[in-house]
């Protein structure tokens, strides 16, 4: 399985992005797909999930409302359409594949990951 995510940059506050993650080697229909981010100096934290089996999506509470997962099967892609983003929200945007029906947020669950996209938002 591998996993390309896109679409970072750099926008003021109150900008909006949207990521995309290309997945190849399996459907995205048979993983669970989750985006990390790590800002320079800090951990990797996740901030969204959006599960294989039945589309339950799951968000980090400083992103609730702001930012939306969803999926397009045709073309195999999970986006993330990030709003109102603010400067904490820095950082490099990984996505990853994991088993299906799993919604963990550690890291550790996840099997394979992308390269990440590096979203700067500063004004």
């Amino acid at each position: 399985v591998q996993l390309q995510a896109s679409g970072g940059g750099s926008v003021q506050p109150g900008g909006s992005l949207r990521l995309s993650c290309a997945v190849s080697g399996a459907s995205v229909d048979s993983h669970t797909i989750a985006w990390f981010r790590q800002a320079p100096g800090k951990e990797r934290e996740w901030v969204s999930i959006i599960a294989s089996s039945d589309g339950s999506k799951l968000y980090r509470e400083s992103v609730r409302g702001r930012f939306t997962v969803s999926k397009d099967n045709s073309r195999n892609t999970v986006y993330l359409q990030m709003s109102g983003l603010k400067p904490e929200d820095t950082g490099v945007y990984y996505c990853s594949a994991g088993l299906p029906r799993l919604m963990a947020t550690s890291p550790g669950y996840y099997d394979y990951w992308g390269q990440g996209t590096l979203v700067t938002v500063s004004s």
